[in-house]
């Protein structure tokens, strides 16, 4: 028969204990009895005792662990899970639930919740002072009820009844959540038959409360932190942008960049689409955002600090008072102050971009038209001279060049002698004003395309300009370029005497028109002569042919073939080709009556010059 000892070690139930006594004490005297007896009662105080060190050893237990996750898990929710799933299992309860206060809402609402049957009740939202739940939410004291739907001491809502009475809910013990003094919630055991609770389960279920409060206090200064870490990191990230942007548009700067590499740059480091435009509001750089800004940009330049539009921003880029572009940067999110600084900052390199290449233009404007004026007045010694001054300036005179000279009508000088010198640069030639008119040389060989390239660059300022053009070969070649000035200065005189302004010509163009109307000397019948008919001359010249004397007799004979031949000597088909190789060395339109009569004329002035 195992002893009661026996029995303890085993983990007995009460009822063996019961029984090993009634086994005992079968043939004892009283005494004897009296011995076992008293055994018994030992043994079941000693379970008792076993009993209640586990059960406390279990509470330890919980509780160390509910303490060791408020230091290794971050996620509340899942804390309080815990803590309300481990305070159902130690109270043995049919059910645990939290809850919080809205003091906004004067109302304290399930968080979670744990055993709980329906839905509606993990909802549950009791106003203050409703209920056991609202009243220990309300005044930070631990309730108990034995039966809730009996007890009066409650203030009862029929929705919450229902709740209740939904989840059969008899019994229902609540503790407050307190921290610094406030409550700011509840935790609350239910068990669904009539029963008390004892003061060990108030304090177990207290203990637990404590750790919730923890719980949440520490979920509160993690927000913080976290808040805390993640502004640190975006006002790092946006010095380390700021840092960028500088070192991008210094770089910028010393590189010679201009507007559109900085609006490359902002939209780079802001992460938006930055344009630049002109105070006229024209596009300079960039793509049209598609905003509204022109009504910002007052507000812009008068405080010299980007304005906030919908959809971007809008910064001015001043040279001084001077408003000289306006910078636009469309983005989805709104840009923080340092964003806002950088695209200042963008505002100001573009301002500098602009004064920089406008000392540029000036510059090369005024040196430009310096050595174009020292080339048409030096003498042939000192423009050989200036031939390294020419490659400096980037100029290439060497072959074949156009020489054009236009008066402007409609527009500003100045500006038409920049657009000439902007034209000029791209052409690789030399522009500026001389003797009240825009002179243009440039490498080329089609005066007249030359001379609609000038007058287009005019047009474009809203001016008309009227234009003379004259070619030569190596321009820097003894009087070769002065001449040819000659010569587009003359045109440009006589299509003014005519009338036509807006208009551009040549030598050939104008014809006897440029004699009749000009201050002529011998140099210039000569140029008449040369521009005439000097090809045909020259051909005659070098290869021992006929072609002039063709071309007076063909003029002689009223241009009829067999005449000519007749007065020749020559075959008809000799005489076609004649004509054939002429219209080579002419160009086509020779035969025309215009053109004729100036032909005719260069030839009889050729032969007068030659007696």
């Amino acid at each position: 028969m195992p002893s009661f000892l026996d029995l303890l070690y085993d983990e007995a139930p009460l009822s063996a204990f019961d029984e090993r006594l009634a086994q005992a004490e079968q043939g004892l005297d009283e005494g004897e009895a009296a011995v076992v007896r008293s055994e018994y009662d030992v043994a079941l105080r000693l379970r008792d005792l076993i009993t209640r060190m586990r059960s406390r050893e279990a509470e330890l237990s919980a509780l160390y662990e509910t303490a060791s996750d408020l230091t290794a898990i971050r996620d509340v929710d899942t804390i309080l899970a815990a803590i309300v799933r481990r305070a159902r299992q130690l109270l043995h309860c049919d059910m645990t639930y939290l809850s919080l206060n809205d003091e906004g809402d004067g109302a304290s609402y399930m968080k979670v919740t744990d055993g709980a049957l329906t839905r509606e009740f993990q909802t549950l939202r009791l106003p203050l002072g409703t209920g056991l739940l609202g009243l220990v939410a309300q005044t930070g004291a631990a309730y108990f009820t034995e039966d809730y739907a009996t007890d009066e001491r409650f203030v009862h809502k029929g929705y919450i009844d229902e709740a209740v009475a939904g989840e059969q809910i008899r019994a229902i013990l609540g503790v407050p959540l307190v921290l610094d003094g406030v409550v700011i919630g509840a935790l609350l055991a239910v068990h669904r038959s009539v029963r008390r609770f004892p003061q060990s389960e108030v304090s177990l279920l207290t203990s637990f409360a404590a750790h919730a409060v923890v719980a949440l206090e520490n979920a509160r200064l993690f927000a913080e932190l976290d808040e805390a870490n993640r502004s640190l990191t975006r006002h790092t990230e946006a010095v380390d942008a700021a840092a960028l942007a500088h070192d991008r548009l210094t770089d910028l700067l010393l590189g010679g960049g201009g507007v559109a590499e900085v609006a490359d740059v902002l939209s780079a480091v802001l992460d938006g689409s930055a344009s630049v435009w002109t105070p006229a509001g024209e596009l300079q750089a960039g793509e049209d955002p598609g905003l509204d800004w022109s009504t910002a940009v007052p507000a812009a330049v008068s405080s010299g600090r980007s304005v906030v539009i919908d959809g971007g921003l809008v910064a001015a880029a001043l040279a001084g008072t001077e408003h000289v572009a306006t910078l636009v940067l469309r983005r989805d999110d709104p840009l923080d102050l340092a964003g806002r600084r950088t695209l200042e900052r963008g505002a100001l390199v573009t301002a500098l971009v602009l004064l920089f290449a406008r000392s540029v233009t000036d510059a090369e404007e005024r040196l430009g038209g310096q050595l174009l004026v020292d080339l048409l007045e030096a003498d042939a010694d000192s423009r050989e001279r200036l031939r390294d001054r020419v490659r400096r300036h980037s100029a290439s005179l060497d072959g074949p060049v156009v020489v054009a000279a236009a008066t402007i009508d409609g527009a500003d000088r100045h500006r038409a002698s920049r657009a000439a010198v902007a034209l000029a640069r791209r052409m690789s030639g030399l522009a500026g004003e001389h003797r009240g008119a825009v002179v243009l040389v440039v490498p080329s060989e089609d005066a007249q395309k030359v001379g609609a390239e000038l007058q287009a660059a005019i047009e474009a300022l809203g001016g008309t300009a009227t234009v003379g053009v004259a070619a030569t070969s190596d321009a820097l070649h003894e009087d070769r370029l002065v001449a040819a000035h000659g010569e587009a200065r003359r045109c440009l005189d006589t299509l003014v005497r005519l009338g036509r302004r807006g208009e551009v010509s040549d030598p050939a163009g104008l014809g006897v028109a440029r004699l009749l109307l000009g201050d002529n000397d011998p140099e210039h019948v000569s140029a008449f002569v040369e521009a005439m008919v000097g090809p045909v001359r020259e051909w005659d010249a070098r290869r021992g042919t006929g072609l002039v004397e063709t071309l007076e007799a063909w003029f002689a004979t009223g241009g009829h073939l067999k005449d000519t031949a007749t007065a020749l000597h020559l075959h008809p088909n000799t005489v076609t080709q004649r004509l054939d190789r002429i219209g080579e060395l002419l160009g086509a339109g020779w035969r025309e009556p215009g053109r004729a009569l100036d032909l005719q004329l260069a030839l009889r002035l050729a032969r007068l010059q030659d007696v």
